[in-house]
């Protein structure tokens, strides 16, 4: 496997200059419009919900939500969904030892290579300081207690995808950099392969090492033809995201590059639309677009990320009253071009902690002249 090294174009001048430009998109505003606000768990004065990730169902009705209490505390609250993200289920039964693993679970629905489908929810760190598992076999009527995957890291696979026609699954997430000192927060970007449907995984494997950047949460975009593999990639330093992209289902990387300003920041989960435009949500950390800290998205095209353009436009969906303790999220879209967006975030006012809010939009939406445009 190649491993991508360092960037290999820009300067940290031209970084810098090229994060600072003019924002040169426009940006609407939904996060006023309160009855679009849809609060799957409420935070209280002494308890924050945080880190939520979302999974939607075959009967494409169907979406789970998990995250955490606290801030990459303890995984477990898991909620259900029958009508698209409109109503919530009270919370559901998960076995006990859930709240002995910590950090950031995310849900997966994966094939084995026989082709049969389980659920999992991987998160970061059990008692062992290693990623553990928990799998449904019931489409998420019930779920197995954590097992250790004897992987340690800093978030668990923040994004999963088949190769070689579904005999493989390959999982990329980010560690420390071994051997940097704990106070620095270095990371590298791995990958993992499981070759029996996400219960076993390989040892890391580096893909990107460049010691100047703080690189972590990976996610993965595939083209429209399926031929190519874009990671959308976080960066904690230089007000820019990056991107490294693969032709040959993850097996080699190229150069990691600056994505568009328009997606810059943290932990982005992408979706196509119906008309083949490409939504990315995350946390803006983009230094002039009016909108940094809160949770937005982004709308374009997959030719965008690789210089195509800018983008077509961005959304503040929800504001942030915590700073930029917000995104993390889950992003989900149904046959009819509705997406569903999901949160942590204090999103009013006042002494609640950090809620998990959803709210629903449709592209077509954003051409009405009354939808609020911020530029």
């Amino acid at each position: 496997m190649s491993t991508s090294k360092n960037g290999g174009f820009l300067g940290h001048g031209a970084e810098e200059s090229q994060a600072r430009e003019p924002f040169p998109l426009p940006v609407y505003d939904l996060s006023g419009d309160f009855e679009r606000h849809i609060v799957i768990e409420r935070g209280t004065p002494e308890v924050y919900q945080g880190h939520p990730t979302t999974l939607l169902m075959p009967d494409q009705k169907t979406v789970f939500c998990v995250w955490t209490r606290n801030h990459g505390g303890p995984c477990g609250p898991l909620k259900r969904s029958d009508d698209e993200g409109r109503t919530w289920s009270d919370l559901l039964p998960v076995p006990p030892d859930w709240s002995g693993v910590r950090n950031c679970p995310v849900l997966f629905r994966l094939p084995d290579p026989q082709g049969r489908y389980r659920l999992f929810i991987y998160a970061g760190q059990g008692p062992d300081g290693c990623m553990h598992r928990a799998v449904s076999e019931d489409g998420g009527a019930s779920w197995s207690a954590m097992e250790s995957l004897g992987l340690a890291c800093v978030m668990p696979f923040c994004a999963i995808l088949p190769r070689a026609g579904g005999r493989e699954l390959v999982g990329l997430t980010n560690l420390r950099r071994p051997g940097a000192p704990a106070a620095e927060r270095t990371n590298v970007l791995a990958w993992s392969v499981s070759r029996d449907g996400g219960f076993t995984w390989s040892p890391w494997e580096i893909i990107l090492d460049w010691p100047e950047k703080k690189f972590c949460e990976p996610w993965i975009v595939v083209s429209p033809d399926g031929g190519e593999w874009t990671t959308l990639i976080r960066e904690n330093v230089h007000g820019l995201s990056y991107q490294i992209r693969s032709r040959d289902e993850g097996r080699t990387w190229s150069d990691a590059e600056p994505l568009p300003v328009g997606l810059a920041g943290d932990r982005h989960i992408s979706r196509y639309a119906p008309d083949g435009r490409l939504v990315v949500v995350f946390r803006d950390r983009a230094f002039n677009s009016g909108t940094r800290n809160h949770f937005v998205a982004w709308v374009g095209r997959y030719e965008d990320l690789h210089g195509g353009g800018p983008g077509e436009f961005r959304v503040k969906l929800l504001h942030s009253h915590h700073g930029g303790d917000c995104g993390y999220p889950g992003l989900e879209c149904f046959p009819d071009g509705t997406f569903l967006a999901t949160t942590y975030i204090q999103y009013r006012p006042g002494e609640e902690k950090n809620s998990i809010v959803a709210l629903r939009f449709h592209l077509p939406e954003f051409s009405d002249p009354s939808i609020n445009r911020l530029t």
